[in-house]
């Protein structure tokens, strides 16, 4: 993908900022769910009568606004005092995301995709 090195700074500028801030309410997978479980188990949280709730989200990329998920990063950043991370202001860092939103593509079965905004992936 054209953007990968936009995407892989992004993740570095950003992801200490959502795991100072989120991390502790956020389950990433399944590994991350058994030990968030054996978390309550210990501290009693989870006992005979909790309620559980699973689901399998397929497809969520394709699906997303996108450009509202970048209003949603903006307002997240906001709302957590930050009006530059490292030195870069928050309207870069979105029209950053939204370069590696408009230039997503990659090869499947040697068909070559590109994601269109506001719709799920096209064969180009």
């Amino acid at each position: 993908m054209p953007s990968t090195g936009i995407s892989k700074f992004l993740y570095k500028l950003i992801r200490p900022i959502f795991d100072k801030h989120a991390r502790s309410t956020t389950i990433i997978n399944g590994v991350d769910l058994i030990h968030c479980l054996e978390g309550y188990t210990t501290n009693g949280h989870l006992i005979p009568k909790t309620y559980l709730c699973t689901f399998d989200i397929t497809d969520l990329y394709t699906m997303l606004p996108q450009e509202e998920s970048l209003d949603i990063l903006i307002e997240f950043l906001l709302q957590h005092g930050y009006q530059k991370v490292q030195n870069i202001p928050i309207d870069i860092i979105r029209k950053l995301g939204l370069i590696i939103i408009k230039e997503n593509v990659f090869v499947h079965e040697k068909k070559f995709y590109r994601q269109v905004i506001g719709r799920a992936m096209d064969l180009l």
